[in-house]
């Protein structure tokens, strides 16, 4: 089983062809033989009984080629590869040239690699966001810590007040008449919060718990069903429960109990710090971003198709996984939003021909630069996605072949180097933090 030769037959597409000898082959047709023949009716025979003569006389001396082909042209071919400079990015064709006493011959056709050229990668010039954090971030951020830090108290001897949260029936009536989605039982309303129509709210306050009574409203004149918009309503109501929420005082005491620190002033500090680290992150992420979308308009040469292709299928796999775990499959979200795999795959593809492109020039400067992964490196990635996966870290090595390893950490390195190298023009963005994770 050898690589015979090999051509270019077009851009990025290459054709092999290798040979499997007579013996593999022959060894492979009479294992499909004695899987198969216990299927094949011969009359005068039991099934399964007939001799391997007079099945090849019946049906011919092909019979059992199949099948011991695709049995033996899937190592052979692994093999015929490995003596390739390429990297194969496309499933092989194969066809079968001649089968003769010496054995067999095979061609393959396959898309490989492209070599592209990135015009320019040194001294690009990328905007970077900076976010300065402000006193109201840090204040924002103590709130979200105090409302974290709240407690529900039950009140049975006063009223409902605005800022209370008062459990309530109601059921409301329109020219006396009861209309949908009108009626609710033991719904916890939060006074003052403007959930329900204007008006509402207010009525509820002052009343104690079992009182019933009558809240007259009248629904605005751009309320979302047309049938009550403008209309007078008559809700029917009932205080089951009121309970208030309780917030803890914001001083030396409340940073002691939710941080390591001795006292307000200390906890604000590393507040801020905090912030201003995950600003930063936020930032250098933006930059990258930036210079990527910069390398990608810097690539020239042609790419295969199959490459986006694939991408694009990855990341629809990937969406699926993300689905699965929050108990969702691609069916059911498809129901949901009218969608097809098609669409989807449309709606990844600018998203896949970046990712390709970036990809591709990342992988060039790294080799122009002519940088390398160390053995340590290696050693070291290898344990840290040990420890995000919670995973033995000889069981990873055998999950990822180490040459993975390798060209992530060199397509990290030429993403440093792109930055290192980059013109970078610091632009201050204003923003609330929000998004700042617990």
């Amino acid at each position: 089983m050898s690589l015979k030769s090999q051509e270019t037959t077009g851009t990025n597409e290459k054709k092999i062809t290798f040979d499997i000898d007579r013996k593999t082959f022959d060894d492979a047709v009479n294992a499909a033989y004695k899987k198969q023949a216990p299927k094949i009716n011969v009359p005068g025979f039991r099934k399964g009984k007939a001799p391997r003569m007079l099945i090849e006389k019946m049906y011919g001396k092909e019979v059992f080629y199949d099948d011991a082909l695709n049995e033996v042209i899937p190592a052979a071919y692994e093999d015929a590869v490995k003596e390739l400079d390429d990297v194969i990015v496309s499933r092989p064709a194969f066809e079968v040239e001649s089968i003769d006493e010496n054995g067999v011959v095979v061609t393959a056709s396959f898309y490989v690699k492209p070599d592209i050229n990135v015009k320019k990668y040194v001294g690009l010039e990328a905007e970077k966001p900076i976010m300065p954090v402000t006193d109201e971030d840090v204040e924002s951020e103590l709130k979200r810590v105090q409302e974290r830090n709240s407690r529900m108290i039950e009140i049975s001897d006063r009223p409902v007040q605005s800022g209370d949260i008062a459990t309530i029936d109601y059921k409301g009536f329109c020219d006396g008449v009861a209309f949908d989605g009108g009626e609710g039982t033991d719904y916890a309303l939060s006074i003052g919060s403007n959930t329900f129509i204007p008006g509402f709210e207010d009525q509820i306050i002052g009343h104690d718990i079992g009182d019933e009574f009558d809240v007259n409203v009248t629904f605005p004149a751009d309320y979302h069903a047309e049938n009550l918009a403008g209309k007078e309503a008559v809700f029917k109501c009932k205080v089951k429960e009121i309970k208030f929420k309780e917030l803890p005082e914001i001083d030396d005491e409340f940073a002691k109990d939710v941080s390591d620190f001795d006292n307000l002033e200390d906890y604000k500090a590393d507040i801020r710090k905090e912030l201003a680290e995950h600003n930063e992150e936020h930032a250098k992420t933006h930059l990258d971003e930036n210079l990527l979308n910069l390398l990608v308009e810097n690539v020239e040469g042609e790419i295969p198709e199959i490459m986006f292709d694939n991408e694009a299928e990855n990341m629809v796999r990937d969406y699926e996984s993300r689905l699965r775990m929050n108990g969702l499959d691609l069916e059911t979200y498809f129901k949901y939003t009218g969608q097809n795999l098609e669409d989807m795959k449309k709606q990844m593809r600018p998203g896949a021909e970046k990712q390709v492109k970036s990809r591709l020039a990342l992988e060039k400067i790294a080799k122009l630069e002519g940088f390398e992964a160390s053995e340590d490196e290696i050693e070291e990635e290898y344990k840290k996605l040990a420890e995000n996966y919670s995973v033995d870290i000889d069981k990873m090595k055998q999950y990822i072949d180490p040459k993975d390893l390798a060209e992530d950490i060199k397509v990290r390195k030429a993403v440093d180097f792109v930055r290192d190298k980059a013109v970078i023009k610091e632009v201050e963005h204003t923003h609330h933090h929000d998004e700042h994770d617990d």
